[in-house]
């Protein structure tokens, strides 16, 4: 019988055929799925060779213009560099790949980086929030002055980024635009680039804390999303174990992707959660919450694979992220007929469902790992049954 690994190679790649093998069989992927992939490999290798070039001469520039070929010939899969990022990845670790000289930084990308370790390092904020940051940052600089006149930078002009990159979005988002460009103008007067404290000029917008009422999804729903997972597949393991720790302990999404095998405690019951401001908890595991996650590691993870507990099921078995940790919920709403929501719905209803059971507000607190107790008290609205009974009549009767 054939192995479909059994790429026949030529040129200056076929001398590590067999680590590209071994590579692809690492990364959790198939026969079927890595055949195609070496094939590629072993075309690139082809046309190294007709070329007359080395392992060395394999710039990122000679790979852009192999797969440029392929994509002129009319070739419709494997037309990206991202398909041969795992041969680049394997031989640039065993340093056979060129060194590529170093471009020299703009002044503005200069001034990035010194905001990053700012806000990395004197401000100790997570790798997520100094992404979003930077984002807001480096679009503030796109709109201000060049480079060289950086000083120059106005209240005037951050209140107009400010009301641009706000304009018709939520309260929420012209807060997280706002907070960012605060912290910005902050750094660019600590750094002596501008002479006063601008970020006093940028407000706030209007927000009122606990105006709105906590979203949680009733316990039906959770039962039918919980229900909406098949057991029988790997898939179905792992949604079904996301879906319980989310319900159950309350966890972000962004906690959950961060969770690592290590942190569950086997022997003692306690799971280890890493939060908001590189906070790290241990809580109890839930007989039902260990239950999923065993099946899952036991029936569906890969067994060679450390680090994140939940990782991907296709290869290459890579580690989820917070957006991944949504869609599971997404697709499980898919399943179950119910409205889309995402994974923070949840946690509301793991606080609901606690309100309801007895449990006071600092108890909440306490499983959801808040460190303002007045960040729980808008739980202390979930009974709109009860709200009613406060709610004044309407003067003149009913409309």
């Amino acid at each position: 019988m054939n192995d479909p690994l059994r790429v026949q190679f030529s040129g200056p790649l076929a001398r590590h055929a067999p680590d590209f093998r071994a590579e692809l069989v690492a990364r959790g992927y198939t026969p079927g799925s890595a055949a195609p992939l070496l094939q590629v490999a072993a075309q690139l290798s082809r046309w190294m060779q007709a070329r007359d070039l080395n392992v060395a001469d394999l710039t990122a520039e000679r790979v852009r213009e192999f797969f440029a070929q392929r994509r002129a010939k009319g070739l419709k899969c494997h037309i990206s560099p991202r398909a041969l990022g795992w041969l680049t990845e394997r031989l640039a670790a065993e340093d056979l790949l060129p060194v590529p000289d170093p471009t020299p930084m703009s002044s503005r990308d200069e001034l990035l980086a010194r905001y990053r370790r700012y806000l990395m390092q004197e401000r100790g904020l997570a790798e997520g929030t100094t992404t979003r940051y930077l984002t807001v940052a480096r679009r503030f600089l796109a709109a201000s002055p060049p480079d060289e006149h950086v000083g120059g930078v106005s209240a005037a002009a951050a209140l107009a980024f400010v009301t641009a990159e706000c304009a018709g979005k939520s309260t929420g988002w012209a807060g997280c635009v706002t907070v960012a460009v605060r912290s910005f103008l902050r750094f660019l007067h600590l750094d002596g680039l501008i002479a006063g404290p601008l970020a006093q000029a940028v407000l706030m917008p209007a927000q009122w804390r606990l105006s709105a009422l906590p979203n949680a999804t009733e316990p039906e729903a959770v039962a039918a999303l919980l229900a909406s997972c098949d057991p029988g597949t790997i898939a179905g393991r792992r949604g079904y174990a996301v879906l319980v720790v989310l319900a159950r302990l309350g966890l972000r999404a962004g906690e959950v992707a961060a969770l690592q095998l290590s942190d569950v405690g086997w022997r003692d019951g306690t799971l280890r959660v890493r939060g908001k401001g590189s906070r790290v908890d241990v809580l109890p595991l839930p007989a039902d919450v260990g239950q999923a996650i065993g099946d899952y590691v036991r029936g569906g993870r890969p067994r060679q694979a450390d680090g994140a507990l939940f990782r991907r099921i296709g290869a290459p078995h890579g580690e989820l992220e917070g957006c991944a940790v949504t869609n599971i919920v997404y697709r499980a709403c898919d399943r179950a007929g119910l409205p889309r929501a995402g994974a923070h719905r949840l946690r509301h209803a793991t606080a609901t469902a606690m309100l309801n059971g007895g449990a006071s507000l600092p108890q909440i607190a306490q499983v959801l790992r808040h460190t303002d107790l007045s960040t729980t008290a808008i739980y202390a609205k979930a009974d709109r049954q009860a709200l009613g009974m406060l709610a004044r009549p309407w003067p003149g009767g009913a409309a």
